[in-house]
């Protein structure tokens, strides 16, 4: 059981190593994305380590991301991983998560220069979807998605708009599968950001994954509710490395991140619902063609 990790000792052994320096605290934060435990490290009362304790498997993916994209600075930096896979240790982010963000025009902007752009595509031509997990096609991927969702929104939208939604998957994952494929984070939503000053120096808590590179990039855009307008849309993407699309596929594209997300806010973000179910009738009443 995780719950049974001698934190101290493991503490005493990075100490040892020479890999850390001397502990005031160490605080234990909850996570949502995993089973795993998450403790902050802090030498002279300054959080300075993240320490996470996972199953063997989910510590080979994030050492796997975070390794390929060591260059990037807006990552946590791997500072080191246990042989047995029982722990990664990497570098504490300074800043807060979700709030405090700022326009989204700038966040999205710095996301997509410093993070998109520099995604690496992926070896495995074969396979979609979480690395622990892989699936056969995109379109199973982004079906699964659909169907998990209405399951979270019950009966809060008419079936006219899932019927809509579930047309729309046929598009995209025919034209997503004829692109290239990359080594996603997998969950680029600005509860995953971090932000200091109003601005974004971090990404965290990856789960890695192949897909589309639009795929990281709606689902950055519909991670919160503010500025979900056409306008940032197009004025962000005009940057992404992305080969061209239409219009009509950007948007449609949007239209089922959107969908999912509103899924993911009934169930953990419930006071967003209001400000969603807004931007989803704009969303849905924009002239595709």
């Amino acid at each position: 059981m995780l719950e049974k990790v001698d934190i101290s000792s493991i503490i005493n052994n990075l100490r040892k190593k020479g890999i850390i320096d001397n502990i005031d605290m160490a605080t234990n934060n909850k996570t949502g994305s995993t089973e795993g435990l998450v403790y902050t490290l802090s030498t002279h009362n300054e959080a300075k380590y993240v320490l996470k304790i996972d199953h063997p498997q989910q510590i080979s993916l994030a050492e796997h991301f975070l390794s390929t994209y060591r260059h990037i600075s807006l990552l946590p930096k791997k500072l080191y991983t246990d042989p047995e896979k029982a722990f990664i240790l990497y570098s504490y982010i300074t800043g807060t998560t979700h709030k405090d963000r700022g326009l989204k025009i700038n966040w999205l902007t710095i996301l997509i220069k410093e993070l998109f752009n520099h995604y690496e595509e992926s070896p495995q031509n074969d396979k979609w979807g979480r690395l622990q997990r892989p699936i056969q096609t995109w379109s199973e991927w982004n079906y699964r998605s659909l169907e998990d969702t209405r399951n979270n929104w019950g009966n809060l939208l008419p079936v006219e708009d899932y019927d809509r939604v579930r047309s729309i998957v046929e598009n995209i994952s025919k034209s997503a599968e004829l692109e290239s494929r990359y080594l996603l984070h997998g969950d680029t939503g600005v509860h995953n950001f971090v932000f200091h000053e109003l601005s974004l120096v971090g990404v965290i808590d990856p789960a890695p994954m192949i897909g589309p590179l639009l795929y990281d990039f709606t689902y950055a855009f519909c991670s919160s509710p503010d500025d979900l307008n056409l306008e940032t849309l197009m004025g962000t993407f005009t940057l992404l490395k992305h080969e061209p699309i239409e219009r009509s596929r950007l948007i449609e594209e949007v239209i089922f991140q959107l969908y999912c997300r509103i899924g993911i806010c009934i169930q953990f973000h419930p006071h967003d619902l209001e400000d969603y179910l807004k931007a989803w009738e704009y969303w849905k009443s924009l002239p595709i063609n």
